[in-house]
């Protein structure tokens, strides 16, 4: 209840506050579904290999389809959630990921699996977008940080996606892989039934036919697109054995034909216009990508070569993977206060300096695979990458346009699903000929040059491209 003056009681603003705590965790149980997946599948690969008898450039379709769709989706579902309302969209994908995961366990063949795949990467593409554009809303009635706020919503994503493999680990051993997809049904219900409680009503908004929508959402442009990464994909899997060159030169029209479309459509995929006028934005995105290049290829790497070199069963994969979010819960308030103090910019570059240490680590994979060194290198791996996670996240918030935040964050999200879909690559080329140790040094030292790449664009790009103050070297607004 207000006070005189009109300011929140110390009681209210509690309230306040933890009614906000109790709504981030809704969001997050809808949020977590994407990221979840990606960890469940990474230790699922080598037994869908021996269930569907693929190899491992073919099985990585699962995860690369799955990616691909909540890439061209999440910037669509972010553009849903600000013309019907972020809360209605959410919920609606709770749905879809209701009925993926009581499809998934009845799939007879790998395009099956693939296909319910796609299905459950519409209902989870939907979450991220719409818990963003929720986020002023929360913090206007909390007096919390939008960023910040942000920020932990996705750090416990990626914290997911390490847990992931535990999950999975432990539900392939117990119900066969078929357990990953039954999953979902009782953790998207409980998303479901805690926003419908917990999360903010939308507002009232102009009446727009579906139909409209549809049609203003650029399906020419998606379509270049997914042709674009599809072409790409398919040629990059097969370089280093028969290489498609006309595969490539698809990618190239592709990719002409998409920006071509963009910069003449009314309501692009992907507004061209406004990313070449926000050049901040775009250094969010391309560091974002970059970053889960190289989170990603170590984590859909590791389980299948301890799985077929060294042996591991599938759940001691998995709990050999916790290191890579452990730490996220001490990190957190800690990177906040270096961010406070030192500025988003500084905070990323010491994050992108110690991932690029750190990988030089996997390389040990290829002596030892005992169990303290797997737990060691991915224990290294993690720290930096909360630093980076944490600093390039609040980031988004501080240079995205106020009124296009919902859009935003979906391309955010279509940032890292495009680092997702470059790790596929990465560990498909690396053990195309096998998993052993040879094979295992070419994807770890993949992996640490992609990690310096990281560094140099982060280093390089500095305030002469356009980065406000807030986002490059003053201390971030709590």
């Amino acid at each position: 209840m207000p006070g005189r003056d009109g300011a929140a009681t110390p009681r209210a603003a509690r309230t306040a506050r933890t009614r906000a705590n109790w709504t981030i965790a809704a969001l997050c149980a809808g949020t977590i579904l994407s990221a979840l997946n990606s960890g469940m599948i990474a230790v699922s690969l080598s037994t869908l290999r021996r269930e569907f008898a693929v190899d491992v450039a073919t099985v990585t379709w699962v995860i690369s389809v799955f990616y691909l769709t909540s890439a061209v989706l999440q910037p669509l579902m972010g553009r849903f959630a600000d013309r019907y309302g972020p809360r209605r969209v959410f919920t609606a994908g709770m749905v879809v990921i209701m009925l993926a995961g009581a499809l998934g366990p009845f799939a007879p063949s790998l395009p099956w699996l693939c296909a319910v795949r796609v299905l459950l990467a519409v209902g989870t593409a939907t979450a991220f977008p719409s818990a963003a554009a929720m986020l002023r809303s929360i913090s206007a009635t909390s007096g919390g940080s939008p960023k910040k706020l942000i920020a932990r919503i996705q750090l416990i994503d990626t914290s997911t996606a390490a847990i992931g493999p535990v999950v999975g680990g432990v539900l392939i051993a117990l119900a066969g892989w078929q357990a990953v997809f039954w999953i979902n049904i009782p953790l998207a219900a409980i998303a479901f039934v805690a926003a419908l409680l917990l999360a903010p009503r939308d507002e009232p908004r102009a009446h727009v036919p579906l139909r409209r929508t549809v049609a203003e959402s650029d399906l020419p442009g998606i379509l270049a697109f997914s042709a674009t990464i599809v072409a790409l994909l398919m040629f990059l899997l097969d370089v280093t054995s028969d290489p498609d060159w006309l595969l490539l030169a698809a990618a190239v029209g592709a990719a002409a034909l998409f920006a071509w479309r963009e910069l003449r459509c009314a309501t692009p995929f992907v507004d061209l216009r406004m990313l070449g006028s926000n050049l901040p934005l775009i250094r969010v995105y391309v560091t974002f990508i970059l970053a889960n290049l190289v989170l990603y290829s170590a984590l859909f790497g590791i389980p299948q070569y301890l799985e077929d070199h060294a042996g591991y069963p599938t759940a001691a994969v998995g709990a050999l993977l916790v290191p890579l979010a452990a730490f996220n819960v001490f990190m957190t308030p800690l990177v906040e206060r270096l961010i406070d103090r030192r500025g988003l910019r500084t905070t990323l570059v010491l994050g992108t300096s110690g991932l690029a240490v750190a990988t030089l680590g996997l390389l040990l994979l290829a002596a030892s695979t005992a169990p303290w060194v797997v737990l060691l290198v991915t224990a290294a791996i993690g720290i930096p990458y909360v630093v980076v996670l944490i600093s390039i996240t609040q980031s988004l918030y501080v240079v995205a346009p106020p009124d296009q935040v919902g859009e935003a964050a979906g391309l955010f999200q279509t940032a890292r699903s495009l680092g997702c879909i470059g790790s596929t690559v990465v560990v498909g080329v690396s053990f195309a000929s096998g998993t052993g140790p040879a094979d295992w040094l070419v994807l770890a030292g993949a992996t640490a040059v992609l990690a310096v790449v990281v560094l140099v664009v982060v280093v390089a790009w500095r305030d002469r491209s356009g980065t406000p103050p807030a986002a490059a070297s003053a201390p971030a607004a709590g």
